[in-house]
């Protein structure tokens, strides 16, 4: 009998302590699940939105493969434009960024490059755009912008590249003792078996000599 007299008061407690708030609780619960939900459900359009657009950039590939180079590009700008939040638009970008480099046309080249620095979200990604972009600005002679470009955090992936790429614009503009102390970074940086390592130690050792102090 005592155990159900217990029993009871722990029921009728528990109620009280429902009344007052049950509906608090009841809303938490709701909130909690209908995030979950949408959670699932973003994951969900996330893969779905990852697949159609790995499906297109193979289309843009085949493209490429075949040579057809105004399709590429018309592919590669629905990739961009349609699945810009995945990692297939930021390599899209840098094929496209080639093709137009490779027609001349460096002001789109730059474009390109510029979306995938400034849209990827990827450091990896982004520095490949930089150090491809500071190459267009080279070639067109902004070669401030070009350095400006190579400035700032660099991926240690990728300090090689820069410090390279900074040397060659550095050459550009007769500055030979800066271009000598930026290739001599990269090879200080690269390992042995790096595949820029003997292209850099060309371009250093085909610099004039130092002006004797």
């Amino acid at each position: 009998m005592a155990y159900d007299l217990q029993e009871q008061e722990q029921i009728a407690t528990f109620k009280a302590w429902w009344e007052k708030y049950g509906n608090f609780v009841l809303t938490v619960a709701t909130l909690v699940l209908a995030a979950i939900a949408a959670y699932n459900g973003w994951r969900w359009y996330e893969r779905r939105e990852a697949q159609e657009a790995a499906a297109v950039y193979d289309q843009l590939l085949r493209a490429l493969d075949a040579n057809d180079t105004a399709k590429a590009r018309e592919i590669a700008g629905s990739v961009i434009e349609r699945h810009g939040r995945t990692i297939y638009a930021s390599l899209a970008a840098l094929q496209a960024a080639k093709l137009y480099h490779e027609a001349g046309d460096g002001k789109a080249a730059a474009a390109q490059l510029r979306w995938v620095i400034d849209k990827s979200g990827r450091p990896e990604l982004a520095a490949i755009a930089r150090v491809r972009l500071a190459g267009v600005l080279l070639d067109q002679k902004a070669y401030d912008e070009a350095l400006q470009t190579l400035s700032g955090e660099v991926p240690a992936s990728h300090a090689v590249q820069f410090a390279d790429r900074r040397g060659d614009i550095l050459f550009a503009q007769g500055k030979l003792d800066d271009a000598r102390a930026a290739y001599e970074e990269a090879l200080r940086r690269a390992g042995a078996e790096h595949p820029l390592r003997a292209y850099i130690q060309f371009k250093l050792d085909a610099l004039p000599a130092p002006a004797a102090s």
